[in-house]
């Protein structure tokens, strides 16, 4: 089988994988004409790290990563609401994986160009278009010396949120759809805070900071922290460049954050002494219903762009390329395989888009503003017995990682 994969970002590496390992032939385009390690932080939860351990890249991801110790949620106060073990701490079989985006995309890069051929990945390369022939797909491709086409059985749009190929099939769809906030996010050398492995949510909607380490100790002590923060700004018009690319102002966000000094952390120092600040419009879109047109299916943010909330994005584009291959594996005819293919992963991920724009499990962090704007003696007095369980529960059945036990 031919398959033909739009996007060199993680969801489409990560299918070359799997589709390579069923015995596919696969290429992939991309259109930026050279990769380069963009981005900040993300983090791989242990649903998809258990993918990724099935294609054997666990170790190359946990030598450029931390192993996620804890989850905490804190008011803008510095005070504990709620503290959850991750990853092996949790009794995974794998561990949660907090790392540096574009260095976690070269990693994957390496291995199917390992695996696959030098000529796998091909770059400066945009699909633009895809349609139906007689057993198979004909995929339109802009090059710099001029369009080509290339055949094969099955078209894959892994080319993210603006992706060319969903825009064909949506034409009326438009601008992602805006939550109202901006996101400004950085990375900054610091001193290990907490656990030294703890990703932490402090403050509530849509006064909120996030942070987490995505690299080792380097010989000073220090680690790579990766920080997020987040406020209203709904008097700023919505571009469409939702990339990795466009330089953040600190005059537009330091100010409100200048007073989270915690005794376990200095917030506005951590985001003054950053490497760079990048910001973008926390953006999704509404939920299709349908992926698959003929030969041609989305997957990863081409399929279904989800708010930041609960560390999803990735993940969820990795599971989605295990599902493709497996369903492309299983049912011997192509179509057969791509309705499969959506009537697993349609569902769930429309469910996690739908559950983040009611804040996910971070929704602790408002009801906690809302009860004690001023803060807390004791948590006991501001959530009820089992409260704080029970909502990080839910969310985790709708994402799909609940604790499987070794």
């Amino acid at each position: 089988m031919r398959v033909i994969i739009a996007g060199a970002g993680i969801g489409g590496l990560t299918a070359a994988l799997a589709l390579h390992e069923q015995g596919a032939d696969v290429t992939v385009h991309e259109a930026v004409r050279e990769l380069a390690p963009l981005g900040v932080g993300i983090n791989v939860l242990p649903h998809a790290m258990g993918v990724l351990a099935g294609l054997d890249a666990t170790e190359p991801i946990r030598e450029i990563g931390v192993e996620t110790a804890e989850l905490c949620f804190f008011n803008r106060h510095g005070q504990l609401i709620w503290r959850e073990p991750r990853g092996l701490a949790a009794g995974y079989d794998v561990p949660q994986i907090s790392v540096h985006r574009g260095r976690l995309q070269m990693t994957l890069l390496e291995l199917v160009r390992e695996r696959l051929g030098a000529d796998a990945v091909r770059t400066g390369r945009r699909v633009v278009e895809t349609r139906d022939i007689s057993g198979g797909v004909e995929v339109e491709i802009e090059t710099a010396d001029g369009p080509i086409v290339q055949r094969g059985d099955v078209a894959v749009a892994a080319d993210g949120i603006h992706s060319a190929i969903r825009a064909r099939r949506h034409p009326d769809e438009g601008l992602p759809h805006w939550s109202g906030n901006l996101l400004w996010r950085g990375t900054t050398w610091a001193d290990p805070y907490l656990t030294g492995r703890s990703m932490f949510m402090a403050g509530h909607r849509p006064h909120k900071f996030v942070a987490y380490p995505i690299s080792s100790p380097r010989e000073d002590g220090r680690v790579l922290v990766n920080w997020i923060a987040e406020l209203d700004w709904t008097d700023v018009g919505l571009s469409d460049r939702e990339d990795w690319n466009r330089t953040g102002e600190l005059a537009d966000f330091l100010p409100r954050f200048e007073d989270w000094t915690f005794d376990w952390l200095d917030v506005p120092d951590l985001i003054r002494r950053n490497e760079g600040v990048y910001e973008f419009p926390m953006v999704d879109r509404e939920p299709l219903d349908r992926w698959s047109v003929g030969r041609t299916t989305l997957l990863g943010d081409a399929a279904h762009p989800m708010y930041p909330i609960g560390s999803n994005g990735a993940s969820q584009a990795i599971l989605d390329a295990r599902a493709l291959a497996d369903a492309l594996t299983q049912h011997g005819d192509v179509d057969d395989a791509l309705r499969a293919y959506e009537a697993d992963r349609l569902p769930p991920t429309a469910a996690i888009v739908r559950a983040n724009r009611r804040h996910g499990p971070e929704v602790v962090l408002d009801l906690a503003h809302e009860r004690a704007p001023d803060g807390f003696t004791d948590v006991g007095d501001v959530f009820a017995a089992g409260e704080l369980e029970e909502i990080a529960g839910r969310y985790k059945a709708v994402a799909g990682f609940q604790v499987r036990k070794r």
